[in-house]
Order: structure tokens, then sequence, then C-alpha cells
């Protein structure tokens, strides 16, 4: 390994370790009726956390609020938590594991995963919204205005009712795409472009940034979809082959294995390019989680 390889595994354990005390203090247990054990549940001890990582390498790279961005990152880990609690239930993909263990409506009920996944999303908006001083009024409406365009229709809601609609049909290329840069891709930009918000980079960079993550997304969910096929259950924490016994249309299903891997390649190589075309200087981590979601193993 490569030192700058272990600079990054030494710069991603310690950001998942702090993102996981602030979450692990924010999600209180204390919540009635047992909905904070499920809320907990849902969000601690799993997950790879790459969507806190973005938005904490982006707010370095562009020297800005650490405070307003650690919640940003805490928020935008409580919208794919909630989204994942939502789509595993029986009404949606009807899964059964996740993170490598059961999901929230099989643990707690579906009644229970239901309004646990309500509470985190709103919880959420609330981190973005501190109360005090910590964090400027404009800085919290821009960083709440940007989760909530990548969460609602036009976004990962969007893409997710585009899949529901999806099974069974033969999407071409373009509409695939669409579909997750809005079900995926769409809260994995929103975590470049809330880090960027925690700082006052120009128009260009956050142009440039913004184009990185809108395909670190479009190349996470391609990669997902080779895992699907390639993986089994056990490593990648969920349900091997769930898309093909959907008949869910997929970029493998779509191009065959090996395209697929290098329609991957090609769109990390544009993330790489937009950050070098940034003007930044402090891009190094953010090229690095670029090539850790091409060679994820899960």
């Amino acid at each position: 390994m490569l030192s700058h390889d272990l600079d990054f595994v030494t710069w991603r354990q310690g950001q998942q370790d702090a993102v996981e005390r602030a979450l692990d203090r924010w999600v209180r247990a204390d919540a009635p009726a047992g909905l904070g054990d499920a809320m907990r549940y849902a969000v601690l001890d799993g997950g790879k956390r790459l969507r806190p990582l973005l938005v904490l390498a982006t707010c370095e790279a562009v020297a800005g609020h650490a405070e307003a961005a650690m919640r940003a990152a805490c928020a935008v880990e409580l919208i794919h938590a909630y989204s994942l609690v939502h789509d595993d239930m029986p009404c949606m993909d009807n899964d059964v594991l996740r993170r490598g263990k059961p999901t929230v409506h099989v643990q707690f009920g579906e009644a229970q995963a239901l309004l646990a996944g309500d509470a985190l999303q709103a919880l959420a908006f609330e981190l973005l919204v501190p109360g005090d001083s910590s964090v400027g009024d404009a800085m919290c409406a821009r960083l709440c205005r940007l989760l909530a365009l990548a969460a609602g229709a036009d976004g990962m809601a969007g893409g997710q009712a585009v899949d529901l609609a999806s099974v069974g049909v033969a999407l071409d290329l373009p509409s695939l795409e669409a579909m997750h840069r809005r079900k995926t891709g769409a809260l994995l930009q929103a975590s470049v472009t809330m880090g960027a918000a925690s700082g006052n980079p120009s128009p260009e960079a956050q142009a440039m940034l913004a184009r990185y993550g809108a395909c670190v997304g479009l190349a996470f969910q391609v990669v997902d979809d080779i895992l699907d096929v390639t993986a089994d259950s056990a490593t990648l924490g969920k349900t091997a082959g769930k898309d093909a016994a959907a008949d869910k249309p997929t970029f493998v299903s779509l191009m065959g294995l090996a395209e697929a891997q290098a329609y991957a390649d090609r769109v990390l190589d544009q993330a790489h390019d937009a950050l070098r075309r940034s003007g930044l200087t402090h891009t190094r981590t953010l090229h690095a989680l670029a090539d850790w979601v091409g060679r994820r193993a899960s």
C-alpha cells in the first residue's frame, strides 16, 4: 500500500469515528415507546459513511466551517438511513437484510420502522438548524435547501418512484442514468455541495465540485449494480442478486458486466477531471474517495 493510501485510510477511519460519535450523541435512545431504539438501530454501527466523508472532505477542500460540516455530514447520513429503512419495507423492496443484520421492519415491526424513518428525516433538518449561534442563519438555510432538494421529488424520492415503476421495463441508458442520478446520485452530490456550502468557494469551484459529486454518485450506483451480481450477501451486508430477481433494470443488465465496469471507470475519470479543473488545491482526499468508490467490495 502506498503512503498516500495509508494517509487516506488514517483520515477515513478518523472521520468515520468522529461521525459515529456525533451520531451516537444526536440520535438519542429516549424517544418514547421504543422509537429511539429503532432509530439508533437504523443508524449506528454500520455503513461506510461515504456521504458524511464527502461532506467533510469537501469542507476541508474549501476551508469551510467545521461545525456546520459535521452537522451536515450527520444530517445527510440520517436521510440516507431513513431512506434505507423505508426502501426495505414490504411495500417497497421487501428486504430482510441490511448492513449484515435484520432490517428495521423485521426487527421492530413495520409501523415502528415507518415511524423511525419519519423521525430520522425530521432529525436531519433539526441538526442543520442548531438553535444557537454556532452556525449562521444563512448557512443553515442553504444547507437545509440543498438537502431538501436532494431528498425530495426531484431527487431521491422521485428516483425511488421511477425505480418502482421500472420493474420489468427495459430502460435505455439515458433513462437509467436519469433514474439513478435522482435515486442514488442526488444525495451523494448533495454531500459534496453541502460540504462546499460550509465555505465560500468561487462559482467555478462550486460548479466543478457539483460535477464531481454527480459523477461519484453515478459511479457508485454502477459499482453497486456490479457488486449485486459478483458479490455474496455476507460480503455486501445485504441480499445479493435481488435486482435480477426483482427484474429491475441495472447497468449490468443493460450493457453487461465488462462494459458496466468500463463505464464506471469513465465516469470516475470525469470526477477526477472535475476536481483538477476546480482550481482548489486541497482535493487529495476527494480524489481518494472517488477511487474508493470505484474499488469498493461492498
